[in-house]
Protein backbone atom coordinates (compact mmCIF):
# COMPACT_ATOMS: atom_id res chain seq x y z
CA UNK A 1 0.00 0.00 0.00
CA UNK A 2 1.13 3.26 -0.65
CA UNK A 3 -0.01 6.65 0.76
CA UNK A 4 0.07 9.83 -1.50
CA UNK A 5 -0.66 13.19 0.21
CA UNK A 6 -1.31 16.14 -2.00
CA UNK A 7 -1.23 19.87 -0.38
CA UNK A 8 -2.01 22.77 -2.41
CA UNK A 9 0.38 25.69 -1.05
CA UNK A 10 -1.66 28.04 1.90
CA UNK A 11 -3.24 31.46 1.24
CA UNK A 12 -0.14 33.83 -0.57
CA UNK A 13 0.14 37.45 -0.17
CA UNK A 14 -0.54 39.28 -3.56
CA UNK A 15 0.25 43.01 -2.03
CA UNK A 16 3.87 41.31 -1.27
CA UNK A 17 5.86 43.73 -3.38
CA UNK A 18 7.29 41.14 -5.23
CA UNK A 19 8.43 40.79 -9.03
CA UNK A 20 7.08 37.76 -9.59
CA UNK A 21 3.91 35.16 -9.12
CA UNK A 22 6.90 32.42 -7.90
CA UNK A 23 8.63 34.87 -5.60
CA UNK A 24 4.79 35.56 -3.69
CA UNK A 25 4.55 34.49 -0.02
CA UNK A 26 2.67 33.16 2.30
CA UNK A 27 0.00 35.84 4.23
CA UNK A 28 -0.79 35.91 7.60
CA UNK A 29 -3.89 33.40 6.67
CA UNK A 30 -1.77 31.60 4.84
CA UNK A 31 0.89 31.52 7.79
CA UNK A 32 -2.21 30.54 10.21
CA UNK A 33 -3.58 27.69 8.03
CA UNK A 34 -0.96 25.90 7.04
CA UNK A 35 -0.04 25.13 11.14
CA UNK A 36 -3.46 23.97 11.33
CA UNK A 37 -3.48 21.74 8.49
CA UNK A 38 0.26 20.38 9.73
CA UNK A 39 -1.69 19.38 13.00
CA UNK A 40 -4.16 17.96 11.01
CA UNK A 41 -1.49 16.01 8.99
CA UNK A 42 0.37 15.04 12.16
CA UNK A 43 -2.67 13.41 13.71
CA UNK A 44 -4.97 11.82 10.61
CA UNK A 45 -2.08 10.83 7.82
CA UNK A 46 1.04 8.92 7.80
CA UNK A 47 4.31 10.71 7.72
CA UNK A 48 5.92 11.43 4.27
CA UNK A 49 9.26 9.60 3.82
CA UNK A 50 9.72 12.27 1.18
CA UNK A 51 8.00 15.58 -0.21
CA UNK A 52 7.81 16.56 -3.56
CA UNK A 53 7.11 20.70 -3.92
CA UNK A 54 7.24 23.25 -6.37
CA UNK A 55 10.01 26.12 -5.77
CA UNK A 56 8.19 29.18 -5.83
CA UNK A 57 7.86 31.16 -2.24
CA UNK A 58 4.56 29.92 -1.18
CA UNK A 59 4.98 26.69 -1.82
CA UNK A 60 8.06 26.34 -0.57
CA UNK A 61 7.15 28.41 2.83
CA UNK A 62 4.04 26.02 2.70
CA UNK A 63 6.37 22.46 2.73
CA UNK A 64 8.86 23.64 5.42
CA UNK A 65 6.03 25.13 8.01
CA UNK A 66 4.62 21.15 7.34
CA UNK A 67 8.05 20.10 7.90
CA UNK A 68 8.16 21.46 11.12
CA UNK A 69 5.00 20.02 13.05
CA UNK A 70 5.71 16.73 11.33
CA UNK A 71 9.36 16.50 12.82
CA UNK A 72 10.91 16.33 9.55
CA UNK A 73 13.98 17.39 7.96
CA UNK A 74 13.79 19.76 5.56
CA UNK A 75 16.63 17.78 3.68
CA UNK A 76 13.53 15.23 2.72
CA UNK A 77 12.18 18.15 0.58
CA UNK A 78 12.84 17.91 -3.08
CA UNK A 79 12.38 21.05 -4.88
CA UNK A 80 11.01 20.28 -8.27
CA UNK A 81 11.09 23.06 -10.92
CA UNK A 82 8.51 21.16 -13.22
CA UNK A 83 5.65 21.06 -10.11
CA UNK A 84 5.44 25.07 -10.50
CA UNK A 85 2.15 25.62 -12.55
CA UNK A 86 2.40 22.05 -13.46
CA UNK A 87 -0.51 20.27 -14.85
CA UNK A 88 -1.89 16.96 -13.70
CA UNK A 89 0.17 15.05 -16.19
CA UNK A 90 3.14 16.61 -14.94
CA UNK A 91 2.45 16.04 -11.68
CA UNK A 92 1.71 12.39 -12.28
CA UNK A 93 5.08 12.30 -14.27
CA UNK A 94 7.19 13.66 -11.35
CA UNK A 95 5.44 11.46 -8.66
CA UNK A 96 6.06 8.54 -11.46
CA UNK A 97 9.58 8.62 -10.38
CA UNK A 98 9.31 8.22 -6.99
CA UNK A 99 11.20 5.31 -5.78
CA UNK A 100 9.35 2.23 -5.51
CA UNK A 101 10.76 1.77 -1.83
CA UNK A 102 8.88 5.61 -0.80
CA UNK A 103 5.76 3.83 0.77
CA UNK A 104 4.27 7.73 1.95
CA UNK A 105 4.79 10.64 -0.77
CA UNK A 106 3.87 14.07 -0.35
CA UNK A 107 3.60 16.54 -3.32
CA UNK A 108 2.88 19.93 -2.15
CA UNK A 109 1.65 22.60 -5.48
CA UNK A 110 -0.52 24.95 -6.91
CA UNK A 111 -3.81 25.15 -8.44
CA UNK A 112 -5.24 23.95 -10.95
CA UNK A 113 -3.16 20.98 -11.47
CA UNK A 114 -3.74 19.98 -7.65
CA UNK A 115 -7.17 19.83 -8.62
CA UNK A 116 -7.17 18.09 -11.43
CA UNK A 117 -4.67 15.80 -9.96
CA UNK A 118 -6.74 14.93 -7.10
CA UNK A 119 -9.84 14.59 -9.40
CA UNK A 120 -8.29 12.32 -11.76
CA UNK A 121 -7.22 9.91 -9.10
CA UNK A 122 -10.70 9.96 -7.33
CA UNK A 123 -12.54 9.41 -10.97
CA UNK A 124 -13.84 13.02 -10.60
CA UNK A 125 -15.31 12.55 -7.10
CA UNK A 126 -13.46 14.84 -5.24
CA UNK A 127 -15.14 16.26 -2.52
CA UNK A 128 -16.14 19.97 -2.71
CA UNK A 129 -15.73 22.76 -0.12
CA UNK A 130 -18.27 24.20 2.01
CA UNK A 131 -17.05 27.50 -0.28
CA UNK A 132 -17.57 25.61 -3.29
CA UNK A 133 -14.14 24.83 -4.39
CA UNK A 134 -12.61 21.48 -4.95
CA UNK A 135 -9.47 22.36 -3.45
CA UNK A 136 -9.01 25.61 -2.42
CA UNK A 137 -5.99 26.65 -0.50
CA UNK A 138 -3.66 24.61 1.80
CA UNK A 139 -6.53 21.82 1.47
CA UNK A 140 -5.24 18.49 1.35
CA UNK A 141 -6.16 15.23 0.33
CA UNK A 142 -4.65 11.81 1.44
CA UNK A 143 -4.58 9.11 -1.05
CA UNK A 144 -4.31 5.34 -0.94
CA UNK A 145 -3.38 2.72 -3.73
CA UNK A 146 -2.10 -0.28 -4.52
CA UNK A 147 -0.14 1.15 -7.64
CA UNK A 148 3.33 1.65 -8.15
CA UNK A 149 3.85 5.41 -8.32
CA UNK A 150 4.99 5.04 -12.02
CA UNK A 151 1.49 3.60 -13.07
CA UNK A 152 -1.10 6.07 -11.22
CA UNK A 153 -4.05 5.94 -13.14
CA UNK A 154 -6.77 7.52 -13.66
CA UNK A 155 -9.68 6.53 -10.19
CA UNK A 156 -7.08 4.13 -8.86
CA UNK A 157 -5.98 5.39 -5.32
CA UNK A 158 -8.88 5.48 -2.57
CA UNK A 159 -9.60 8.89 -0.69
CA UNK A 160 -8.76 8.15 3.02
CA UNK A 161 -9.00 11.77 4.07
CA UNK A 162 -9.27 15.47 2.90
CA UNK A 163 -9.57 18.61 4.81
CA UNK A 164 -9.59 22.44 4.22
CA UNK A 165 -8.58 24.63 6.85
CA UNK A 166 -12.04 25.95 7.39
CA UNK A 167 -13.42 22.20 7.38
CA UNK A 168 -11.32 21.78 11.04
CA UNK A 169 -11.99 25.03 12.23
CA UNK A 170 -15.95 24.32 11.86
CA UNK A 171 -15.42 21.47 13.97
Amino acid sequence: MRNLIVMRHAKSDWSAGVNTDFERPLNARGERDVMTMAAWLAERAPVPEIIVSSPAERTRQTALRVCSVLDLAPENIQWVNDVYEASYATLLSVIGRLPNAVRVAMLVGHNPGVEALVRFLTRGAAPVSAGGKAFPTAAVAHFQTTSEWHALDHGCADLAAWATPKSISSV
